[in-house]
């Protein structure tokens, strides 16, 4: 998609043309719905909408960098599990 600044469409423009305001956002990207000049609504094209949608998932990286180190290594040590050594054989 050719990102480039929105358009701005008075109420009364996007009533009368919203096939070509349509257009124009699958096209060129989102598009600004104004009432009396202020910025009221966006139009956006569905996929662009899911993304925003979509609660964010961290990366690996940015959980990695995120926790505290003592609790990292708090989680690691409370996970281990004890060695279990044989016993040894007793010689005669």
């Amino acid at each position: 998609m050719n990102k480039s600044p929105m358009t701005k469409w008075p109420v009364q423009d996007a009533k009368a043309k919203f096939s070509e305001m349509l257009d124009t956002a699958l096209s060129k990207g989102p598009q600004v719905v104004t009432r009396r000049g202020v910025d009221m609504a966006v139009l956006v094209p569905m996929e662009e909408w899911q993304r925003l949608s979509r609660p964010h998932q961290p990366s690996l990286k940015e959980l990695l960098l995120n926790t505290p180190k003592d609790a990292a290594f708090a989680r690691i040590l409370s996970k281990r599990r004890p060695i279990k050594l044989p016993r040894p054989a007793i010689l005669d």
